[in-house]
């Protein structure tokens, strides 16, 4: 392997993250304005869809057989249909805070999926690098609660962003080895096809029920955001990362999305660093330092050839 490679897989996957934390705010602020979640859903599907299928015309193209194509339907469900909607119409109920901390569930699913499914260890190194990356990023919005939307979250909001979670940690431990048998655009018009065919005949009324001339440019702006930000260079950058890293430790990038809120804060002059917040950010990266280092069972098996 490439000695590069692991340090862009794990650019990529802090930059998808960066990216999906400003999608929580945005998103959000769209959803206040106009656009209900799984409308929202449906420009991101539809949208990601397009814009990779587009990009597909500029690369080689690779052949794909029927049993793959339909594979790639069942991949859809998990790692957009579920995610997507569990997570978009969660944020459109709940507030961005409630949100962002359910999202530090994901790498505790990962984990547990792992070792159910792949076999991974969970050595303490893991558990240890999960722990400390979730005291950080729950650390980070209680010291930032004062900063941020004060009003209080709805609890089907919070379940369907767990949820989301949990069906993206499935889909990481399900589908981890098949991705890789195809480049990142490959992977992402196929899937995002296929939830746009699941999704749209449920969302077409929604969408067609928009008052389209009510919504305003910064509404607009925002969802556009969403749509090419958060869904087709986000995608990109996280399929790139998961060619190389393991599900665990793309899960607990996680923990950087709530990170970057503060940091708009401050860049913004609406927020201050405070000591809890400079701690929040070391707990997050020795928790993602952790688990990166923590052993996975291929690692384990050699050890034990070696020694033996």
């Amino acid at each position: 392997m490439d000695k590069h490679k692991p340090l862009f897989a794990h650019l990529c996957m802090f930059s998808a993250c960066a990216i999906w934390g400003l999608m929580s705010p945005v998103g959000k602020d769209a959803m206040l304005h106009g656009i209900d979640g799984l409308s929202m859903v449906s420009f991101r599907v539809a949208g990601g869809a397009l814009l990779f299928w587009l990009a597909s015309l500029f690369v080689k193209t690779e052949p794909v057989p029927l049993r793959d194509r339909l594979k790639f339907a069942a991949a859809a469900v998990f790692g957009l249909v579920c995610n997507q909607c569990c997570f978009t119409i969660g944020l459109s109920l709940t507030s961005p805070g409630n949100a962002s901390i359910c999202t530090t569930a994901m790498p505790i699913f990962a984990m547990l999926l792992s070792f159910v499914i792949l076999r991974e260890p969970i050595t303490w190194m893991k558990a240890g690098g999960v722990l400390l990356g979730c005291c950080g990023a729950l650390l980070l919005i209680l010291t930032s609660v004062v900063h941020a939307d004060a009003r209080v979250g709805n609890i089907r909001g919070d379940v369907m962003v767990l949820g989301a979670q949990f069906s993206y940690a499935l889909f990481l431990s399900l589908f981890n080895k098949f991705i890789k048998k195809y480049s990142v655009v490959t992977v992402n018009k196929w899937m995002f096809l296929w939830a746009t065919l699941i999704v749209w005949p449920f969302s077409f009324a929604h969408v067609a029920g928009i008052e389209w001339a009510s919504i305003s440019l910064v509404t607009w702006s925002e969802t556009a955001y969403v749509v090419f930000f958060g869904t087709f260079v986000g995608y990109i950058l996280i399929v790139n990362a998961q060619q190389v890293l393991r599900p665990t430790v793309i899960a607990t990038y996680n923990y950087v999305q709530p990170l970057v809120a503060v940091s708009v804060a401050l860049l913004m002059g609406i927020g201050v660093l405070k000591w809890e917040q400079a701690l929040s950010v070391l707990l997050v990266f020795s928790g993602v330092w952790l688990v990166t280092k923590s052993k996975s069972r291929r690692d384990l098996e050699q050890t034990a050839k070696l020694s033996a």
